[in-house]
């Protein structure tokens, strides 16, 4: 999708966030920041998606900071918070009638752990509604045809939503599905890494592979060339979380995507309201 005006304020309230995080009382290097930002938006090519944009203004960030992984405790907390829930939210999925869809529902709620929206959503007290709104038929006719390709490749998005995925990932490994799981090649706001991977256990259930990008995203030409080869040869493409979404939608044909509606740019684009939990494929 193509970045539009309504998408700044949302990167710059993502770049003082975080800034101010990383460096607390430094009115100097904030400021110098958002400066920084908002001659980036003067030079930015909207024919983007905000995810390429955004990944290469944060990149700007680190000459005035370094090598600082901004959102790492909120990172941290949300993982925590994930490891001590998932025992009582396995159960509940493991006791439903169709546990594969009330996992997907788990996926999607824990979109909401997104370090520029937390504080506007509450995703624990949507755990009560695990399949709610969802596309019981389009969902029906992904299961069936992950379980004949035996194979699931899966983008992943944020820290602490890689923990409630391992619950998914989990039902269709048992079922005889080799699911794949992708992150990021390397810190960018609170998206899952290789570390977050490993803290959640989604290492131990499934193999987790980089797809080497440096953006909120999969956009693809940031994307390292064996994971272009695997993204291509795979048979069927779970895309997770809103920047998944932002970066290849428009992009890529055949990919299903799972994500909470954040904001008003994407539910226009949608045709769903803010707070949606949406599974879809692009026509």
């Amino acid at each position: 999708m193509k970045t539009q005006l309504d998408c700044l304020p949302c990167f710059l309230n993502m770049a003082l966030n975080g800034i101010r995080k990383a460096c607390p009382g430094q009115e100097d290097v904030h400021e110098a920041v958002i400066r920084e930002w908002a001659k980036g938006f003067a030079e930015a090519d909207f024919n983007e998606s905000p995810p390429s944009i955004a990944g290469r203004l944060f990149r700007m960030t680190s000459k005035h900071i370094g090598n600082v992984d901004i959102f790492k405790a909120q990172k941290d907390a949300s993982n925590k918070r994930v490891l001590e829930l998932l025992p009582n939210i396995t159960a509940t999925v493991h006791g439903s009638t169709d546990p594969l869809l009330a996992a997907m529902g788990v996926s999607i709620i824990g979109n909401y752990m997104d370090c520029a929206l937390i504080e506007q959503f509450d995703w624990e007290a949507e755990l009560g509604h695990l399949e709610k709104g969802l596309d019981k038929s389009l969902f029906a006719s992904f299961i069936d045809k992950v379980k004949v390709q035996k194979s699931l490749l899966i983008l992943g998005d944020n820290a602490g939503e890689i923990g409630l995925d391992t619950i998914l990932t989990g039902l269709l490994q048992a079922d005889g599905v080799k699911v794949t799981y992708a992150v990021r090649g390397t810190n960018i706001l609170n998206d899952a890494t290789f570390e977050d991977a490993k803290i959640v256990g989604m290492s131990d259930i499934c193999e987790v592979i980089t797809s080497g990008v440096d953006t909120p995203g999969t956009v693809l030409d940031r994307c390292s060339p064996e994971f272009k080869e695997r993204l291509k040869k795979s048979p069927v493409v779970l895309s997770k979380g809103q920047g998944n979404f932002e970066s290849l939608w428009g992009v890529m044909d055949d990919v299903y995507y799972a994500f909470k509606v954040k904001c008003p740019v994407v539910a226009n684009i949608t045709g769903h309201p803010m707070k949606t939990s949406l599974f879809c494929i692009e026509n």
